[in-house]
């Protein structure tokens, strides 16, 4: 492959990091993240998993389902209730809709800035309920069938 090919690829037109910077920077990325699959195994190995899950939505999306043990605190309510229903000591996994929403985000800097540590939920409510976890509503516990583009079906994890 020549150069030429190399820069009009647009793989490669910017090249990839040094493996070191990389390195570095998907170190950070999984300090800031984790993603529904762990937060879920974590949780259902019993006992105290060392972290809460915090849906960051409104009391109607909640209503309509949410994260089994969840606290519920709307992004909006952080500054004012974060202290009564949060201890700084333990981490908080935000979550909100789904990977098109940002209030998972926003709820983690708010926290963040109130001194809590904090990781952000990858793919939300949307994807936890996809890969086929149970969830409570309104009207009690559900599940719907894993959807085998975001879990597999045969297996107990992803293997990743």
């Amino acid at each position: 492959m020549t150069t030429t090919q190399l820069t009009t690829n647009p793989v490669l037109r910017v090249p990839p990091a040094p493996p070191a910077a990389a390195a570095a920077y998907f170190r950070a990325h999984l300090a800031f993240h984790a993603d529904v699959s762990d937060v879920a195994s974590a949780l259902a190995a019993g006992g105290d998993p060392g972290f809460v899950v915090l849906d960051s939505r409104s009391t109607e999306s909640w209503d309509q389902g949410h994260v089994p043990g969840a606290i519920h605190l709307p992004t909006a309510l952080i500054p004012e209730q974060a202290e009564q229903l949060l201890d700084r000591s333990v981490p908080v996994v935000t979550y909100c809709w789904g990977p098109g929403c940002n209030g998972a985000t926003r709820a983690a800097l708010a926290l963040a800035e109130l001194g809590y540590q904090v990781k952000e939920m990858l793919g939300g409510f949307e994807y936890w309920a996809r890969e086929g976890f149970e969830f409570e509503t309104w009207e009690g516990t559900q599940r719907r069938a894993a959807d085998p583009l975001t879990a597999p079906l045969a297996a107990d994890d992803c293997g990743c």
